[in-house]
């Protein structure tokens, strides 16, 4: 199997960082344990990754739309201290309800809408159906369901009380529902391991 055709996107808030609510400051953004390690591995295998966050806080009028792009530069320079490197950032700030204008629209990037994978396909050229989605929420593994990749849970941000609480009324199920990013990356590299056998 060729690495170069898969791709792990992953969530923001939560997943790679802290979960702090809407970020409207760079200070206040910070990456969790291991994130650097494990975006790390998956650029030594070559494999694409990505960041897919849906970011409504514009919409809602939290903060303007420059503070994501702040925020974002803070992450990568946060991850090149650890020699690591995001392919792409893909971030919705629509919302479907609040907002004005351009913001405020029913799109299909806003996840578990799959646009943002979509993207990253036609970037890319990667293969969806060898791919992975990484996140907190259960929306996130529903995205991965939607265009064929295998969706993980992370225990992290609201993983946990999604996982404790909510389980049952999951409408669907994680291929691997794991400890951080780290643990979900160390199992998206035995996964693939194990399809090429």
């Amino acid at each position: 199997m060729e690495l170069k055709d898969i791709a792990v996107f992953m969530d923001r808030d939560g997943t790679v960082s802290k979960e702090i609510g809407y970020v409207n400051d760079p200070t206040r953004y910070e990456l969790l344990p291991r994130t650097g390690l494990a975006i790390k591995k998956l650029n030594q295998n070559g494999i694409k990754a990505i960041l897919a966050t849906n970011q409504a806080g514009v919409a809602r009028g939290y903060f303007k739309e420059e503070m994501i792009t702040k925020v974002h530069n803070k992450l990568e320079r946060l991850l090149e201290k650890e020699d690591a490197y995001l392919d792409a950032i893909y971030y919705c700030h629509h919302h479907p309800d609040v907002g004005e204008g351009k913001f405020r629209k029913k799109c299909d990037c806003r996840k578990p809408e799959p646009g943002m994978l979509i993207k990253g396909e036609e970037e890319f050229g990667v293969d969806l159906n060898k791919s992975y989605m990484i996140g907190d929420k259960i929306s996130d593994v529903e995205v991965a369901h939607k265009v064929g990749s295998k969706g993980i849970l992370v225990l992290t941000g609201y993983g946990m009380g999604a996982y404790k609480h909510e389980r049952e009324d999951w409408p669907v199920e994680p291929e691997y529902i794991a400890e951080d990013l780290f643990d979900a990356v160390e199992w998206i590299l035995m996964d693939i391991k194990a399809r090429e056998s």
